[in-house]
């Protein structure tokens, strides 16, 4: 990645030098079908810009990542491009004060999801292009001003082969042979956009009449390639689309300003989705091949609306520079469980959003990379990584803490008083606030400063004091910090009392809440003098209803409580909440993991929130493989399939929780039975009443039996025939990885090390495949490879592969001090590395760390 860079000084420099009035982008496609798949393909790329200097005279330099170059203009002027190029940057001397520059570049088409992504269909040879840019990655497709507030209209055209369709921002039309499109309003170049392939087309319209009488039609189109057409549930995708655009309508009083909304589902995505104004671009993924629960529908709704939240956040109202990333994504995390609860089906977002999302947030803040929300952005790679849980999740939480302090109605006028006087502009965080300043009347400065330009996460837990007659005396909350981000916040809380009750027979009934209060929290003890002469409690719930964002802590009596009686917490989202303090202090080393694997044994069988069970599966298996003791583990990893295969067969048959089970059985089992259970539910000589083993539960089922070494590679080829598509390549390929062979990790590392001919989606599977946690000994001798790979490899990848190899080789299952050693070496060997390298192997660091103290908690505990 050397010379592909761009400081945020550079960036100020030259905004303050240039504007631009408008681009003509001229794209020749037609290379992407028909050519030889070896060696490098490219593409014909023009490029005119038109453009002002506000100190003719001056010098700067225009954006571009390309092979070649053929020619290049500057006001009629001919330019070597020998010499003005230099791979990454166009240089530009003698500025007037209005100019035109015209370039003339052969692009690469990418394999690694990165500027003009080309993919071919294994199952019937179709070719399809897709662009994906964020942060900078649009210089791979045209030359351009690679950063945020550089915003200008922008007007493609596109040549694509014969029977193609072409879509892109604007509206577009085929005319002799050359798709042309509507200019764009002025947007930045990240959120510019082409698609183009033989896609599956579905569409729609949608209409609303506003209350002056004026009436919006939005054409609605959305696409998938051919081959996943028949498991295509557009009429959803629709559905979900227009209850957004009327919620966000209803809320926002801005029409939405880009007009048609394309949603394109494309295959190799490195992203969930991208908010192109017009034509967004979604992981493929969210297509479903197979039966899935509904956590599964959920979770694709939020991102629908995530992404159309950004049309006003982030697309017409675009921060000038990444340090404010957050005024677009943490607007649209928050917008999008905003709208889920608040237009659609699904209205228990909120439990999913503190159960999950929250989840994100809270490992992300106590890593060493932590950040403000609003972070220090030196250049375009701190950018790419600050798409974290920080930015997003963080950020949604202490927005939805900030709609509880001002009041939603406040709220909601600010945001439509900020896209009224900012549209299509750039804004930092003081247009934001001054605006919500002016809707609520609150001064927002110090509330800024504890939340947006600090770091950390605070503890809260509940001090209880009893008097004689068994009532509450006196309840306080304990506020701590970790010592590296001190920092005490104000907190809006909740305090939920919780006892059972007694039934109609007699016998004590579920655990309910029978008393609440809300209080600011602030500073290191607040007492809660509302809930004083209140009934004893068996649990106290500091954070209930999960009004702020914090790491919930227990009092005694109310952690024995829970290991008794979790299961029987009526309210959902209080039984999230709970079950993520459990998790966060099984992660800080404060509860054996072995403990919270039982907790998970004895209650997630009565957990009714499907996406609250997918993820107590996620973290069960994360306690076993990285927190407790490595003498427990296989006692733990038998405990786990049993308890599975338990609830599979209790579970209601053909049930999303049936499904649930079925596939965490797989995803535990290592026993001789256990597997061979899975086999006979392949091969059909065994059934589960309900139990429906479509292609995808196929491929679940098959992983752990290639890791196991009992489905060999003439089985895995079998099935791939079976299942001969680019989603079947794609698990077939983990498959292959995952099998207990020396001479197969030793293939699969040289594939994705050694060399760069996997796509980004191979990648990604052949290094799932690779890292098996029951493969710990097989594994131990890349530990010391990785690190003398890892520099080179960010040098020479692009940083999308880069992240994916240094992330997903870190060898944690070598869970030893020998490997924290190593890695202390390579960190204290290589402080000049790019920051981001560095940032990447201390947040794995951190987390083998973090791993080791659990381990030893986990074993103290047995001793």
């Amino acid at each position: 990645m050397p010379g592909e860079n761009l400081s945020r000084d550079e960036a100020q420099e030259r905004a303050a030098l240039l504007s631009v009035d408008g681009y003509e982008v001229s794209l020749d496609l037609r290379s992407a079908v028909g050519a030889a798949e070896a060696g490098a393909r490219t593409f014909r790329s023009v490029t005119t810009i038109r453009f002002r200097c506000a100190e003719p005279g001056a010098a700067s330099f225009a954006d571009l990542i390309a092979p070649s170059v053929t020619a290049v203009s500057l006001n009629g002027r001919d330019l070597d491009p020998g010499e003005v190029f230099d791979g990454t940057r166009i240089r530009l001397e003698d500025l007037a004060a209005e100019n035109e520059l015209v370039v003339d570049a052969q692009c690469a088409y990418s394999r690694t999801g990165e500027g003009m992504h080309r993919f071919v269909d294994p199952e019937d040879g179709e070719t399809y292009l897709y662009t994906q840019y964020e942060p900078a990655d649009s210089r791979r497709v045209f030359a351009n001003f690679e950063q945020p507030d550089l915003k200008a209209p922008f007007r493609f055209e596109v040549r694509a082969p014969e029977g193609w369709v072409v879509w892109s921002n604007g509206v577009g039309e085929l005319t002799d042979g050359v798709w042309q499109f509507a200019e764009t309003k002025p947007i930045s170049t990240y959120i510019t956009a082409v698609v183009a392939g033989p896609y599956h087309y579905v569409t729609d319209s949608y209409s609303r009449t506003f209350d002056d009488g004026t009436t919006l039609e939005i054409p609605l189109g959305a696409m998938c390639r051919k081959g996943l057409a028949p498991h295509f549930d557009a009429d959803d995708v629709f559905l979900v689309t227009k209850q957004g655009l009327d919620f966000f309508h209803d809320h926002f009083d801005y029409p939405y300003p880009f007009g048609k909304y394309d949603q394109a589902f494309v295959p190799e995505y490195n992203l969930g989705a991208m908010e192109n104004p017009g034509l967004v671009t979604f992981r493929e993924e969210y297509i479903f091949r197979g039966k899935v629960t509904q956590a599964s529908y959920e979770g694709r709704a939020n991102v629908i609306l995530h992404e159309m939240a950004h049309m006003w956040f982030g697309d017409l109202v675009t921060m000038e520079w990444w340090d404010d990333l957050w005024l677009k994504e943490s607007f649209a995390d928050f917008m999008g469980a905003f709208a889920l609860v608040g237009a659609t089906r699904f209205e228990d977002g909120w439990i999913t959003f503190a159960n999950r999302r929250k989840a994100w947030a809270y490992r992300a803040d106590q890593l060493p990379s932590t950040h403000p929300i609003t972070a220090d952005i030196r250049d375009l790679q701190d950018a790419k990584l600050n798409f974290d849980g920080i930015t997003y999740a963080k950020g949604a939480s202490v927005l939805k803490q900030l709609v509880a302090y001002v009041g939603q109605d406040a709220f909601l006028e600010g945001a439509r008083r900020y896209f009224k006087r900012n549209a299509y502009g750039n804004t930092r965080l003081g247009d934001l606030l001054s605006a919500l300043e002016e809707t609520s009347g609150r001064d927002l400065a110090a509330w800024s400063r504890a939340w947006l330009q600090t770091a950390g996460v605070n503890s809260l837990t509940p001090q209880v004091i009893l008097d004689a007659d068994g009532r509450v005396a006196e309840l306080s909350v304990l506020q701590e910090a970790a010592e590296s981000h001190p920092e005490l916040r104000p907190h809006r809380v909740a305090v939920g009392l919780y006892r059972r009750g007694t039934g109609p027979d007699g016998q004590p009934g579920p655990l309910v809440r029978y008393a609440r209060a809300e209080t600011d929290v602030d500073g290191p003890r607040t007492v809660v003098g509302e809930l004083v002469g209140a009934d004893a409690p068996e649990l106290v719930l500091v954070n209930d209803d999960d009004l702020t964002y914090c790491k919930i802590r227990f009092d005694e009596n109310s952690l024995a409580t829970l290991r008794e009686l979790l299961g029987d917490i009526t309210d959902p989202l209080a039984r999230a909440l709970c079950w993520s303090a459990l998790w966060n202090l099984t992660r800080d080393g404060l509860m054996p993991a072995r403990d919270f694997v039982g907790l998970v044994l004895r209650f997630a069988g009565r957990e009714s929130d499907i996406g609250v069970l997918q993820m107590l599966h996620a973290w069960a298996d994360s306690a076993l493989t990285h927190y407790t003791a490595p003498d427990w583990r296989a006692t733990g990893g038998r405990l786990l399939a049993q308890g599975a295969l338990k609830e599979l067969r209790l579970a209601a048959p053909g049930s999303q929780h049936q499904l649930t089970w079925a596939r965490f059985f797989a995803a535990v089992a290592s026993e001789r039975a256990d597997l061979q259970l899975l086999q006979d539910l392949l091969d059909g000589t065994a059934k589960i009443d309900g139990l429906d083993v479509d292609q995808e539960l196929r491929w679940a089922l098959l992983e752990p039996l290639a890791a196991h070494g009992i489905a060999d590679e003439s089985a895995l080829a079998a099935e791939l025939a079976r299942d001969d598509t680019a989603s079947g390549k794609r698990h077939q390929v983990r498959c292959l990885a995952a099998r207990p062979s020396a001479a197969v990790k030793a293939q699969a590392w040289a594939q994705v090390v050694e060399s760069d001919a996997l796509s980004n989606a191979l990648v990604e599977a052949t290094i799932a495949g690779f890292t098996q946690p029951s493969q710990r000994e097989l594994l131990a001798p890349y530990a010391g490879k990785y690190f003398a790979a890892i520099e080179r490899i960010w040098a020479e990848r692009s940083i999308q592969i880069g992240m994916d190899v240094v992330k997903g080789l870190f060898p944690s299952l070598q869970d030893s001090q020998e490997t924290l050693d190593a890695t202390d070496a390579w960190l204290t060997a290589h402080e000049s590395a790019a920051p981001a390298l560095r940032r990447l192997v201390l947040e794995a660091r951190d987390d083998l760390a973090r791993a080791l103290r659990g381990q030893r908690r986990d074993a103290a505990t047995a001793g």
